[in-house]
């Protein structure tokens, strides 16, 4: 399948859509109208929850805020409902900024629980402020005009509605295919990999959520004005589970799902309350709830993953050509090979009152490969970490590159020149070996959130697209850049750790265990690309666990033992002091 048969079948679907009002009945218009108001908040949370991890029980409170906003400009005090639109959007994205900037910090289920809890005061809200008509809500809400037209119908509403929709899944597909989209699904791999890659891990979760709120306010919009009257029930909390179910339905992550979801919960919901009264004579809103949540736990069932992504597996794969060379993004000054590039003096890290690193201190220069080393326990993954920026020191100074870095975040020192990879491999296993590997040019790149959506800066990304296919090749991964690397082998996905690595233009390359796991052959390969590296003067620093895969690699070895540096030297004089021998190599020569 090429990208020729996605684009007709997207307008096959757009040309359906369009001659819908056609053919159906106006309460099936009103039906569709509703579907698309719930698509975009669909579609927020499979950006939300599907891409970035963050699940939200509150966005239905997001569209009250909008709804509300635009009844009180528009119904009032008598504005136009575009002025509703501008005042309820920037409303909605302000009180997100505002709670975001509060509860994303949060891990795990404190966070999914925060967003019941702001959710519910914001319902809570709409019930009890006077002016915004309590429980009786506000009435008499005037329909949008364009020019002297109003769309008082469903069907004239209609093509606005399903418009805003193709846009917004038109912007939003761009948008993940972007910069800022790719470090969006990097979201779910955890901070410690995003801030690896010089993200700032909480300014994307916030990017993401203030979009996820835009989309909910647009839908508040148009339902105001369809419906002509609001209260606080279509925002209370149950309607925010709701939401959460359509997308989960339709497909996490996919946002065409969203569309799906939405549409077969509330057609599913439809045909519930229609036909459960014949089925079970006297039936109450209760038993039609219960009905329904067993309808959807059978559901999920049957498609875990969502109807959109367990349908996308048997069709064919889109087939894509080799994009085109493009202009190589721009490349750091490299320091002069012996020149001093890493210095740990006295580093020490202490966990309650186990110290892990014990004034620790050692250098590395340019150009060589520099092995750290030691048995289990010896401190060497907490001492990989503080000079990562993934830990802090308590005492003691690192300075990199002639400056000091030892109270800067992870994605400052990622940004100036320090590229990691992990003990435990950390890929985005949806996403191809090509996109994880462009995941690296982020610090190198500046597109943002309005050029991604709008393919404004294509230049950028086509030189970001060449930047990671030229690293697949130059560690022997160029044949299959569009293969997803969850697909992978163990020691291939070690190597395209390196490659993203690579493609940050480090000047200096921190390795963690990166033989571990490895059969010989993929030990011997990977020691070959390092040689290669080295000999291309890139700064290489590994902790390892292998001693015959260091032993023959490197240029210096730093030797620790229970978090204090036992030694330090060039391989054969480790290899024959009997400190090392008796702390590691258990005494064998």
């Amino acid at each position: 399948m090429t990208r020729l048969h996605v684009q007709l079948a997207a307008m096959a679907a757009v040309a359906c859509i369009a001659l819908a009002p056609l053919v159906l009945s106006p309460f099936s218009i009103t039906l569709m109208n509703y579907i698309g108001i719930y698509s975009l908040v669909a579609i927020g949370l499979a950006l939300l929850t599907g891409v970035g991890g963050i699940v939200s029980f509150g966005q239905a409170a997001f569209v009250g805020v909008a709804a509300y906003a635009t009844a009180w400009v528009s119904a009032l005090n008598g504005y136009s409902p575009w002025l509703g639109l501008v005042f309820g959007v920037a409303l909605t994205c302000c009180v997100a900024a505002i709670l975001g900037v509060v509860t994303l910090r949060l891990q795990g289920h404190f966070l999914s629980l925060s967003t019941v809890a702001w959710g519910l005061a914001i319902g809570f809200l709409f019930g009890n402020v006077d002016g915004l008509g309590r429980f009786n809500g506000i009435s008499s809400i005037p329909p949008i005009s364009i020019g002297s037209f109003a769309l008082v119908s469903s069907d004239q509403i209609y093509f606005l509605i399903w418009g805003i929709v193709a846009l917004v899944l038109f912007l939003g597909y761009n948008l993940l295919d972007s910069r800022l989209g790719r470090a969006m699904r990097a979201l779910r791999g955890g901070n410690i990999l995003v801030e690896s890659l010089g993200i700032n891990a909480f300014r994307i979760k916030l990017v993401t959520f203030v979009i996820a709120a835009f989309l909910a306010s647009l839908s508040g919009w148009l339902y105001a004005h369809m419906s002509r009257f609001i209260s606080p029930g279509p925002f209370d909390a149950g309607m925010g589970i709701e939401y959460l179910m359509m997308s989960m339905v339709g497909g996490a992550g996919s946002l065409l799902g969203g569309v799906v979801g939405a549409a077969i919960v509330t057609l599913l919901k439809n045909s519930v309350q229609d036909y459960l009264p014949l089925i079970a004579k006297g039936a109450s809103g209760q038993l039609e709830i219960v009905a329904f949540s067993a309808l959807f736990i059978l559901f999920l069932q049957w498609a875990r993953q969502g109807i959109v992504p367990s349908v996308a597996r048997y069709l064919p794969k889109i087939q894509r050509g080799r994009p085109p060379v493009a202009p190589p993004l721009p490349r750091r000054a490299q320091p002069a090979p012996g020149e001093l590039l890493l210095k740990v003096d006295g580093a020490e890290r202490r966990f309650g009152g186990l110290v892990a690193v014990n004034k620790v201190s050692f250098d590395v220069r340019s150009g060589e490969i520099l092995a750290v080393i030691g048995p289990n326990g010896a401190g060497k993954s907490t001492m990989f970490n503080c000079l990562t920026g993934a830990l802090r020191v308590n005492k003691g100074e690192i300075v990199f590159a002639g400056r000091p870095i030892t109270r800067d975040p992870q994605s400052r020192i990622a940004r100036g020149g320090i590229a990691r990879t992990f003990q435990h491999v950390k890929l985005r296993p949806r996403m191809s070996l090509l996109e994880n590997v462009m995941l690296g040019t982020y610090a190198r790149t500046s597109t943002g959130l309005f050029a991604g959506a709008f393919r404004l800066n294509r230049r950028e990304e086509a030189s970001a697209r060449h930047e990671a296919l030229m690293q697949l090749e130059r560690v022997g991964l160029g044949d299959k850049p569009f293969e997803l690397a969850g697909n992978l082998p163990l020691g291939n996905q070690r190597i395209l750790e390196i490659a993203r690595a690579l493609a940050a233009d480090p000047a200096l390359l921190v390795l963690d265990e990166p033989a571990a796991g490895l059969r010989r052959q993929e030990k011997l390969r990977l020691a070959e690309l390092l040689r290669s590296l080295r000999s291309d003067h890139l700064t290489i620093l590994i902790v390892e666990h292998d001693m015959e895969f260091v032993m023959s690699l490197v240029d210096r070895i730093v030797v620790l033992d229970f978090g204090s540096k036992l030694c330090e030297g060039a391989p054969a004089a480790i290899r024959s002091d009997e400190r090392v021998q008796e702390a590691y190599l258990g005494g064998v020569a």
